[in-house]
């Protein structure tokens, strides 16, 4: 299986699991779009995990959720094992969301089918996910920006084939995905404290112009 890393247009990442560097460059490409799309971090970060434990190759938003709370425990942070998030409950979840912070900056993770050759690889790009399509299902569109990860073939029998999904692909994944989010939060957390210390301490330097 070919395990280049391809970098796209418009900021998309995609790297396969399998590459020796793949946990580092997820966590610098979460990194950046983390910090240039929340200038003067202002923004509460919020990291929306969406699936199901119900279906092998849709459980790899909650498998994220759940490793990355136990290594964050005071996370801003939706669908875990325990509590997923998912197509039955995402709009009470988006308005939980609204209710509880002011503009934040919504980090989407859900798992995605394709085609054969992208089986393996994690994605990250600007914008919103839109959970379900794979399933037909109409439901929001979430995230700034999102990381998908291919489980599977998409194309036929989508519900079938998340049910008869490979499990050691999807945790392999879902780990990778969320060590590069534990990482990257613990850098963002670091510079925001810098820059909060910094702005708290300026001060205007007094004119040397006699009046």
């Amino acid at each position: 299986m070919d395990i280049s890393i391809v970098k796209k247009a418009g900021e998309k990442f995609s790297y396969h699991y399998e590459d020796p560097t793949c946990l580092n460059r997820l966590e610098n490409g979460i990194y950046k779009l983390m910090t240039d799309m929340n200038f003067g971090f202002k923004r509460d970060i919020v990291y929306l995990c969406i699936g199901t434990d119900r279906a092998t190759g849709d459980c790899l938003g909650p498998l994220v959720g759940t490793r990355l709370q136990a290594m964050i425990p005071t996370i801003n942070l939706f669908g875990t094992l325990e509590k997923p998030s998912h197509a039955a409950n995402l709009d009470s979840v988006l308005e939980e969301i609204a209710l509880q912070h002011k503009n934040p900056l919504v980090v989407a993770v859900d798992a995605s089918l394709g085609n054969t050759d992208r089986i393996g690889y994690i994605n990250i790009k600007p914008g919103g996910l839109k959970p379900g399509t794979a399933l037909k299902k109409v439901l929001p569109e979430v995230g700034d920006f999102h990381i998908s990860a291919v489980v599977n073939v998409g194309g036929f029998l989508e519900q079938m084939v998340l049910q008869n999904t490979r499990l050691y692909v999807v945790y392999k994944m879902a780990d990778l995905i969320a060590r590069s989010l534990y990482l990257a939060h613990l850098q963002y957390d670091s510079d925001r404290s810098r820059y909060l210390a910094l702005a708290n301490n300026w001060k205007p330097a007094s004119s040397s112009i006699a009046t």
